[in-house]
């Protein structure tokens, strides 16, 4: 895929990356080891106002009045009180064990599950292996300054993405150095998100793409992003056409055990409600395990439109 670094100070009115005007020379140098953890990795589901101290990927956070578009301007998702941890292992288990609306829906790829997103009208197929978590979930990825010691200041976001499938859950363990907390890092994940105030198909992709690789594997670190400087065309089987861009880190500094370089896809189009939607899949680089090019544009080419989109929210 052909990859390049977006201009010097180029900034995308609606999307506010916390990183698009100061994008550095490429790559830079980094190193391994340690026991830090940069990725702090949310997820919401929209049924309770409850924050969980979890140990899957930073925190589980169980919250309602934000959806998947608010952070599509860098909004933030917060929640109002903490739960102990016997909380923490019923709502893990309320959210794993949550039946899938695509269970009775059939794949086009065989033997592939299918992941649907009522709120936007959309769907695509995941591989065998691939666990299809319930459509009013919400993942994504925190800020990394978030301090853990006060309940207050969590849920500041990066990017997120609702009715994910996700590839390898705990795929690496890591200890917070600062709060002693277990984090889990998923190997791949793909979603579904709104791109309210998006001008094109382009301006979806080329604008939510690096914030998944900042997110998951650079944050602070603006320098090692190398991005496509502009969207493709795409047309995936079912006719959906739209754009693409892709995303990817080098040479990252590192500081954890579980920290690697990420990569990711976007692709921008329109929903039959004529909204803006991005569908998105980050996953590690560089690792024994990497999920291939390959694999990643076949899963992209089973996205299609389904059902009728809920009224979307501003």
């Amino acid at each position: 895929m052909p990859l390049g670094q977006p201009p010097e100070g180029e900034q995308n009115p609606y999307s506010q990356d916390p990183y698009q005007q100061s994008w550095g020379p490429q790559p830079s140098s980094g190193g391994g080891g340690g026991g830090g953890n940069r990725a702090k990795a949310v997820a919401i589901a929209a049924a309770t106002t409850v924050v969980v101290a979890a140990g899957v990927s930073g925190a589980l956070i169980l919250g309602g009045g934000k959806d998947d578009s608010a952070d599509g301007r860098g909004g933030d998702t917060n929640a109002s009180a903490s739960a102990s941890p016997s909380a923490t292992a019923s709502a893990s288990a309320s959210a794993s064990g949550h039946p899938h609306a695509g269970e009775s829906e059939r794949p086009t790829v065989p033997g592939w599950k299918v992941v649907l997103n009522p709120k936007w009208g959309t769907a695509f197929d995941a591989p065998p292996d691939w666990v299809v978590k319930p459509p009013d979930l919400i993942i994504g990825f925190e800020d990394s300054k978030v301090d853990y010691s006060d309940p207050h200041n969590w849920g500041k976001t990066v990017i997120v993405m609702s009715a994910p499938a996700v590839l390898r859950e705990n795929w690496c363990l890591s200890v917070d150095d600062k709060s002693g907390r277990t984090h889990g890092t998923d190997l791949a994940a793909a979603g579904t998100k709104g791109a309210q105030g998006a001008e094109s198909t382009d301006d979806v992709a080329l604008s939510q793409v690096t914030r998944w690789v900042y997110g998951g594997y650079t944050q602070p670190d603006k320098k090692s992003i190398v991005s496509d400087r502009t969207a493709q065309p795409y047309t995936t089987v079912s006719g959906i056409k739209g754009s693409i861009a892709w995303a990817r880190s080098r040479n990252t500094p590192r500081k954890g055990t579980c920290e690697s370089d990420g990569k990711a896809v976007t692709f921008g189009f329109k929903n039959s409600a004529g909204d803006f939607v991005a569908w998105s899949l980050y996953g590690a680089t560089g690792v024994k395990d990497e999920l291939p090019d390959s694999t990643i544009m076949k899963i992209l080419s089973t996205v299609r439109l389904h059902g009728t989109p809920r009224p979307s929210a501003s």
